[in-house]
């Protein structure tokens, strides 16, 4: 069999969550099936770090496709046109677009909707085109992949779809994230933290991840503890961030804040595991990988209490309205204040994190994208 794969969003060191989802899958898919050929289609020059297999083809098909029009020209002209001279027997689109235009079945993965729920944070050529096109991609689509249940009754009730057409396929957290001793643990915060306990967010500087709350929450926090704590925020600067850069600068507790940008994963798999807590107050999530990657690290996890973010954690996180600084900052004040709670919440993420699994998850995948082939 011949799987054409969409890897456009596999760029190194600017991978974030659809793209980790997308590598770690696609490496164990590629390496446990060497009698099948896949083609990586790139729209860009590539790192040879994603061809990790002799029966990878990678080639590239420009032009770059990173707005609405050129999302459609790539989609529906340039890559089914390339595609022809190898003659795929199915096209794995990853990241919640596909083509309309081709008669290559298609296994499309829509991690979630947040264009639905959140509009004012899309970019407004992004959310004309997703608008648009979504219902007919869900509906060209042989199969249609999601991250969570969550995720899935939310397809099934914004558009008319089969729920026996919606398959879950959650993600997991990297290998390397992992407790480290206290020793490490101690020369991170030297390094990063001037010594300090700290609070981690991770993600992108984007207003969906809610970051004026977290600030508002901190302010809250140093209001009634006094205590030394930092917060690091681990991320790009992705959309619409000067809000949050204009903020920090007035910002009373501005010293305390430490923004690293985007970080390679070693660094930022250390900086996890030595978090005090990683506060993850997102409006709106398909899955949310860094919930279950601070966990596999043994650190307890505040998250939000919307959409799928309650699913990932089950009881092993704590859990605050995104929309309320204070319900934020009294979570952080709890777990400053009670090690027992803190260990408590570290034992249980480690046991839920161990519950996700990118072997499974490819194994799932695999079985989907072959029923389509089969059935295309």
């Amino acid at each position: 069999m011949r799987i054409a794969v969409n890897t456009i969003f596999l760029q190194k060191d600017h991978l974030e969550g659809y793209g980790h989802y997308a590598n770690e899958i696609l490496n164990r898919i590629v390496q446990q099936h060497p009698e099948h050929e896949f083609i990586f289609v790139f729209d860009r020059p590539y790192s040879e770090s994603f061809i990790t297999a002799t029966n990878i083809i990678p080639i590239i098909v420009s032009p770059p496709a990173r707005h609405a029009l050129s999302f459609y020209y790539w989609y529906n002209l340039k890559a089914p046109l390339a595609l022809r001279k190898y003659k795929p027997d199915i096209w794995l689109q990853p990241f919640g677009f596909c083509s309309l235009r081709t008669k290559i079945p298609q296994v499309l993965i829509v991690h979630d909707l947040a264009f639905k729920h959140y509009p004012q944070f899309v970019a407004w050529h992004h959310r004309w085109f997703y608008r648009l096109f979504t219902k007919r991609f869900l509906n060209k689509a042989k199969e249609v992949v999601t991250v969570s249940e969550f995720s899935k009754a939310d397809i099934i009730q914004q558009y008319p779809l089969p729920a026996e057409k919606i398959s879950v396929v959650p993600g997991a957290a990297r290998k390397g994230f992992q407790p480290i001793d206290w020793q490490e643990k101690e020369q991170v915060k030297a390094g990063y933290a001037d010594g300090r306990e700290y609070f981690l967010f991770t993600g992108g500087i984007h207003p969906r991840k809610n970051l004026m709350n977290l600030l508002k929450a901190f302010s809250l926090f140093k209001k009634w503890q006094h205590s030394n704590m930092k917060l690091l925020i681990a991320g790009r600067l992705a959309w619409q961030y000067d809000d949050v850069l204009t903020k920090l600068k007035s910002y009373k507790y501005r010293d305390d804040v430490v923004l690293l940008d985007y970080l390679p994963d070693d660094q930022l798999m250390k900086i996890t595991a030595a978090a005090y807590a990683v506060v993850y107050p997102s409006f709106f999530e398909g899955f949310g990988l860094p919930i279950i990657e601070a966990m596999q690290s043994g650190v307890p996890v505040i998250s939000s209490n919307n959409s799928s973010m309650p699913e990932v954690g089950a009881d092993a996180a704590l859990y605050a309205d995104p929309n309320s600084p204070d319900d934020l900052a009294k979570h952080m004040l709890n777990l400053y204040r009670d090690e027992t709670v803190r260990s408590e919440m570290a034992r249980k993420g480690e046991e839920r994190a161990a519950s996700f699994n990118w072997d499974r998850s490819a194994d799932q995948l695999w079985q989907i994208i072959a029923r389509a082939a089969e059935n295309g």
